[in-house]
């Protein structure tokens, strides 16, 4: 088959890099969707684009933004488009009429607020389109386990954008964990500043809290590595702070940083309660999105794995690579580590766009490459998920945790079990 078509649902930062009438101010000043998307096509590995949001009047500025900040900073890279509604429109299920008009084989990528994944992905999934979405894969674990049955059904392939499985330092650490011994001991910590939150204000606290933004991140990290050795979760409690994402205009009730405590069981141990080794591992994950501004970096990132015979730290956020530019004193830290591994801007010596090896653009590249090999016959839905890929299957705990850290939060810090296996899981 011809590559697939490719609809981008969501207009924002993370797929345009434009954020309320102008550039983001955050270290994706010119996207990650859109930019891998336009550069995957030129390669040609995609074939027509589309882009939906809720308000076409966007897109004339959208638009200009791209050309000046993509086209024209690598080598004439097309940035052309298909956009849903028309530029006079605004409507909130324009992404039906972009859904419906794909061809087989086609596929979205959703990244929109959280609350929205599930309605657009069991359209889209229903339709036989293949479909990327953000994390969190779904607020609710009775979605996500709804979208595995959908897809089965339909024989579509569907993918959670977990990037920071293919960060190299995150892979190697998860083959050096398989030689450390029992898992003993995971701690976290992921941010933002609090000026996101103006980016975020739409939702913040509304449709969807910091847990699941962020702290979905290594929640997926931690059940990733631990996983082939037979490590569960088993229940959650969930503490948050507040007071500072209402100061600067959030909805009251906003949580400003939420800390999940998981524990985690192997299968054949029941944590000391009876007859088994009583092996049992702690988990400790934490996001904000009031960390300080002028930090020197965008999102501080880290974790601590330990385990009975050895330690892993990786701190994605700092690795050794500084820049001190003069002009930004006065208006903001003048110090900053950059992430060049995630996504790297700089062309190449033909002007071309040169960051295919960034973490963030190989993740696309895997979803893309195993849509056209599922479209071509040469590999199962099955073979997809054994291969370890952020799979719907492979990200089930990862919801069953998120949506358990909520349920904590909203009744008072109560400890959610997590129960069953595979497609069976519950919470109670």
């Amino acid at each position: 088959m011809a590559p697939p078509a490719v609809l981008m649902v969501g207009t924002g930062e993370y797929t345009t890099g434009f954020v309320a009438g102008s550039a983001s101010t955050s270290d994706k000043k010119v996207g990650v969707v859109g930019l891998t998307l336009f550069d995957l096509r030129r390669r040609g590995k995609v074939s027509d684009l589309s882009m939906v949001g809720v308000s076409g009047r966007k897109f004339p500025a959208i638009r200009q933004h791209l050309e000046q900040n993509i086209q024209q900073a690598y080598n004439g890279l097309d940035v052309s488009f298909t956009s849903y509604p028309s530029d006079e429109e605004t409507d909130p299920d324009a992404y039906k009429r972009a859904i419906d008009a794909l061809p087989t084989g086609s596929a979205i990528t959703i990244f929109t607020p959280d609350s929205t994944h599930y309605d657009i992905a069991r359209y889209a999934i229903e339709r036989s389109i293949h479909v990327m979405i953000t994390k969190p894969a779904t607020q609710l674990l009775s979605h996500h386990l709804e979208l595995i049955s959908l897809a089965d059904e339909h024989g579509v392939f569907v993918y959670i954008e977990h990037h920071k499985r293919f960060d190299p330092a995150y892979q190697d650490a998860r083959f050096r964990a398989r030689n450390l011994g029992d898992f003993n001991y995971f701690y976290s910590y992921m941010s933002q500043p609090k000026s996101q939150l103006e980016t975020f204000k739409a939702w913040a606290g509304r449709d969807s809290d910091i847990s699941y933004y962020l702290n979905s991140h290594h929640v997926d990290i931690c059940e990733w590595l631990v996983r082939d050795a037979g490590w569960r979760p088993s229940t959650v409690r969930a503490s948050a702070s507040s007071g500072i994402a209402t100061s600067v205009g959030c909805v009251a009730g906003t949580e400003d940083t939420i800390t999940l405590l998981v524990d985690w069981t192997r299968d054949g141990d029941d944590g000391g309660d009876g007859g088994g080794s009583g092996k049992r591992a702690t988990g400790i994950f934490t996001a904000s999105w009031t960390a300080p501004l002028q930090a020197g970096v965008h999102s501080q990132q880290h974790f601590h794995y330990i385990a009975s015979k050895g330690e892993i730290n990786v701190n994605q956020a700092k690795r050794g690579y500084e820049v001190l530019d003069e002009a930004e004193i006065g208006s903001s830290s003048a110090l900053k580590w950059y992430n060049p591994f995630y996504m790297r801007y700089a062309p190449d010596e033909e002007g071309n766009f040169n960051g295919q090896s960034g973490y963030g653009y190989v993740s696309f590249e895997k979803f893309i490459d195993a849509v056209t090999a599922v479209n071509d016959g040469k590999v199962t839905l099955d073979e997809l998920n054994r291969r370890g890929l952020p799979t719907l299957r492979n990200t089930v705990y990862t919801t069953a945790i998120l949506e358990a850290g909520r349920r904590s939060l909203d009744e008072n810090g109560r400890s959610v079990q997590i129960l069953g296996d595979g497609v069976n899981v519950t919470l109670k």
